[in-house]
C-alpha cells in the first residue's frame, strides 16, 4: 500500500499537514507521536517479559513417579498406566 508512494507524494503529505495543524504544532505533534510511541514499546516489552515469567512458572507437565531412577507412568482413569508392561 505505502510501497507505491515516492518523493513527490511524501511532500505533498508534509505540505498538507502543514496546512492542517500549522507551524507551531508540528513540534508538539511530533513530541507526542514519539512519547505514544515510546509508551507502546514499554507496553509491549513488559507484556513480553509477563508472558515469559508465565511460562517459567508454569509447573512441568506430571508424567508419572520416578522410583530408584525408573520413571512409572501415572495410572489412567482405566486403571491402565498408559504403557506395556515389562516383561
Amino acid at each position: 500500500m505505502l510501497g507505491n508512494l515516492n518523493g513527490w507524494h511524501l511532500l505533498i503529505l508534509l505540505a498538507v499537514i502543514l496546512l492542517l495543524f500549522g507551524a507551531a504544532r508540528l513540534p508538539a505533534l511530533a513530541k507526542s507521536v514519539g512519547q505514544s510511541a515510546r509508551v507502546f514499546r514499554g507496553e509491549m516489552k513488559q507484556m513480553q517479559e509477563e508472558s515469559s515469567e508465565d511460562e517459567a512458572k508454569k509447573p512441568a507437565a506430571d508424567t508419572g513417579y520416578t522410583l530408584n531412577g525408573e520413571t512409572i507412568d501415572k495410572p489412567k482413569a482405566d486403571g491402565s498406566t498408559g504403557s506395556s508392561p515389562q516383561a
